[in-house]
This record gives structure tokens, C-alpha cells and sequence, in this order.
């Protein structure tokens, strides 16, 4: 398999894991990387490493009793990936939008927007180094969010 498809499963995995409510195991993508909350943010607005990921996660995303779940669906659309495989880097842009449906929200699109991703290869496994997150539109956040 090559490096930009990989990577691209890379991108998938975090969308499943976050549906599934794996908070762990989204995490687990970050052990080696960082969320940054917003770009060029300051300090606290920046999560390096597993801990801090799985800190920013728990604090976030509201997961329900009855199925372990946030009770969304997260797409990840048009993926543009650049690979430098002598470096051992890569960079990725994407698209995407998260649904959700609850008992007392009928489904409908929550949030759109878009990630710039970073990546590093060690032992050559591809992982994130850094996943930048912004918001294009929002809808209907308080059955996904905490706050």
C-alpha cells in the first residue's frame, strides 16, 4: 500500500474511532502528535500527546448511556495529500461534516469545516504529528458537546 493511501486510512480511522466512542483509541492516533484547537492558538488551546488528547476528548464529547456513543457520523471528504517519503513526512487537507441523530435530536448535519493534518512516519507506521481543526458552519451542537 503506498504512503498517501495509508495515510488516507489514517484520516477514516479517526472518524470511525470518534463515532464508536473509542476516546482511547482516538487518542492512541495522537501519542506521537498534537490537537491544536485553533491555529496558531495559545498554549492551552494546544493538546500534545495521548494524555492530553484523551483529556481533550473526555472533556468535550458527550457520550451516551445507552450506546457508548456520541450518536454521530463523521464524514471525511476531499482528501489532498502530500507525501515526501524520503523525508518521512506528509501533510493532508480535508473536508468534513458531522451528523447526528438523538431521541430528542432528528438527524440533521451539526458542524462542517475542515482539518490540516501533519504526519510523521516512525518505524514505518504513518502517524499524526499535528491536526488543526476549524469550523466552516455549525449547526445544533448541544447534544454532541459538553459545554
Amino acid at each position: 500500500m503506498d504512503s498517501a493511501r495509508e495515510i488516507e486510512n489514517l484520516l477514516y480511522e479517526y472518524a470511525e474511532l470518534i463515532d464508536a466512542g473509542d476516546l482511547d483509541g482516538v487518542a492512541d492516533l495522537f501519542a506521537h502528535g498534537r490537537i491544536n484547537g485553533q491555529e496558531g492558538g495559545p498554549p492551552e488551546t494546544v493538546f500534545e500527546g495521548r494524555e492530553r488528547v484523551r483529556e481533550l476528548y473526555g472533556m468535550a464529547t458527550r457520550i451516551y448511556d445507552d450506546t457508548g456513543t456520541p450518536k454521530t457520523k463523521h464524514l471525511t471528504t476531499n482528501a489532498r495529500i502530500e507525501v515526501d517519503d524520503a523525508a518521512g513526512t506528509a501533510t493532508a487537507r480535508t473536508s468534513y461534516l458531522v451528523t447526528q441523530a438523538t431521541d430528542a435530536l432528528p438527524l440533521q448535519v451539526i458542524i462542517t469545516g475542515h482539518y490540516h493534518d501533519t504526519f510523521h512516519r516512525i518505524d514505518d507506521v504513518w502517524c499524526f504529528d499535528s491536526r488543526t481543526m476549524f469550523v466552516d458552519q455549525s449547526g445544533d451542537l448541544s447534544h454532541h458537546l459538553r459545554f
